[in-house]
């Protein structure tokens, strides 16, 4: 009888055993190329300026994904593509308390034009909005919007009208934690911010006014890993280096050496309520004592603007050139336009652009791109440009020289050595807190700036100690690795089937003699009776 029972038994085992394993790896064990998937991250912006707090405070994230359709987003990582961003479902995620907010945009942006228009005028408001919340952005890639779609689809079953379905897909669906690789953000202490200046001295003595040609390098968006600034102020920066190559060439010779100093300034912290030209005219006038000052802007306002709508009226008729005067608002924290920081000082000057308002939301964009940026349009205003200065430091305009006249042709204003220039300024991010002394953005300026200008220098702007204007912080890009895990409730599930399975098991062996009784019945030939 007991060999017998024994074989029953060793064939129950023999049998059952591995079934229960192969079904447990099935349900907990995933593809393994699928497991996890890590990719870069870049957080949005985090700063202080004049004593206000702006951006995204913190950066460790470890939470559970969802999408915004869940219902309940306490403490998950909710994930949106660009295409089904607003700033409303923003506002939910954050009202929930979510974890955190990862926003995937598309590889290219200029698929989806009228989602980047939308996007633009909304990165404003989301740097208004302080939050203590991680807000990332990663570009797209197969697996990442693999991902998406599954948190999606886990996310919008939450909604069913059934309990027990929603408890069902609860405890079968695949989640996945998105967890960050770096540390908690912190302020940076003792950044210095780097403006660059050289000059073309002018001929006729020492006592000559100086024309400023100025244009900040450092580009702004939402997140500075993706800030690109094509337009603002690539294409600024390419325009004063191509002036600098244009007017370098005038003053190598005698018979065309204005009478006018051109100080090129390329200034650094532009977007950050332009640190570099605020200390620059600080060095440069309120520390020459009883001396005269060292910048002296004369006519550059009225007879700037009477030679550029000479040009542009004989040369580019169809260019639309018109003057805006806007007053300076001192309690704003921040200035609108560069030029306000001489206007302070009561020294002419304005901007150039071809914007109609400072409030443009291009000119803080992370949708600020190359595609973005005409190389047509751009040559034919550098030459407008080019052309306006040399009627000003010439004087053809009091001299009643037509503007028909052309001091540079065609051929000196390259277009290819402007679309090099802005390839490389949009080739890598340029936002503030990414350039350090030793940059190389830095250095290459310095050496094109060594190249066609005399008395290139450095100016160091570092935040004040005890009272900072600016405070940058760190961990703005991160590595985040997305795994796939089960939900806590198929744990509680499995060890609630575990159990049982060991509870029947224990029953059949305490009451082996009652079930081989059964099974003996149940197995037992039936004889047939005649």
């Amino acid at each position: 009888m007991f060999e017998e029972a024994s074989e029953v038994l060793e064939n129950m085992l023999k049998w059952s055993l591995p079934l229960s394993l192969v079904l447990f790896l099935v349900l907990v064990c995933p593809l393994r190329a699928e497991a996890a998937h890590e990719f870069s991250v870049y957080r949005m912006q985090q700063y202080d300026l004049q004593g206000q707090t702006y951006g995204s405070r913190n950066a460790i994230l470890n939470t559970e994904a969802r999408t915004v359709e869940a219902e309940v987003l306490s403490r998950r990582c909710v994930m949106m593509r660009l295409a089904d961003f607003s700033y409303e479902k923003y506002q939910k995620a954050l009202q929930q308390s979510a974890g955190a907010v990862v926003i995937i945009l598309p590889q290219n942006m200029s698929t989806m034009p009228q989602d980047i228009v939308q996007f633009m005028e909304l990165e404003p408001e989301l740097l208004a909005t302080e939050t203590i919340v991680p807000v990332y952005f990663a570009l797209e890639d197969e697996e990442l919007l693999s991902i998406y779609t599954q948190t999606q689809i886990s996310s919008s079953s939450q909604g069913s009208s059934s309990a027990a379905e929603v408890l069902l897909h609860t405890a079968t669906a695949n989640g996945f934690q998105m967890v960050t690789s770096g540390a908690q953000s912190k302020a940076v202490s003792d950044w210095a911010i780097t403006s660059l200046e050289g000059r073309l001295s002018g001929a006729g003595g020492e006592d000559l006014p100086t024309i400023v040609l100025l244009a900040h390098y450092d580009s702004f968006g939402v997140a500075p890993w993706l800030s690109y600034g094509a337009d603002s102020n690539g294409s600024g920066v390419a325009i004063l280096l191509e002036l600098a190559r244009l007017f370098s060439r005038l003053y190598s010779y005698k018979r065309t050496h204005a009478g006018y100093n051109l100080l090129f300034f390329l200034s650094g912290g532009g977007k950050f309520n332009y640190q570099g030209t605020k200390r620059w005219l600080e060095d440069n006038l309120d520390h020459t004592g009883t001396s005269r000052p060292k910048l002296c802007l004369m006519r550059l306002t009225i007879s700037s603007a009477i030679s550029k709508e000479e040009v542009v009226a004989h040369q580019h008729p169809d260019l639309k050139f018109s003057m805006v005067h806007k007053k300076i608002n001192l309690a704003d924290d921040t200035l609108a336009w560069e030029h306000e920081r001489f206007g302070i000082r009561r020294l002419p000057a304005f901007t150039l652009s071809h914007l109609e308002s400072h409030r443009s939301p291009a000119r803080h964009s992370i949708m600020d791109m190359r595609p973005h940026v005409d190389l047509t349009k751009l040559r034919r205003n550098t030459k407008v440009i080019a052309e306006t200065l040399a009627r000003v430091i010439y004087n053809l305009t009091e001299k009643g020289v037509s503007g028909d006249l052309e001091i540079f042709t065609e051929q000196m204003v390259q277009e290819d050595q402007l679309a090099s220039l802005v390839d490389w300024l949009t080739a890598q991010p340029r936002a503030a807190q990414l350039l350090d002394k030793d940059s190389s953005i830095v250095n290459t300026l310095e050496y094109y700036l060594n190249h066609y200008l005399k008395d290139v220098k450095r100016h160091l702007v570092r935040a004040d100690k005890r009272d900072p204007e600016f405070v940058f912080y760190d961990q703005l890009k991160q590595t985040m690795n997305a795994y796939r895990v089960k939900p806590a409730i198929f744990d509680l599930l499995l060890a609630f089937c575990i159990a049982a399975y060991l509870g029947v098991l224990y029953l059949a062996i305490q009451n082996f003699g009652l079930l081989y009784s059964f099974l003996r019945r149940v197995t037992a030939p039936r004889v047939k009776q005649h």
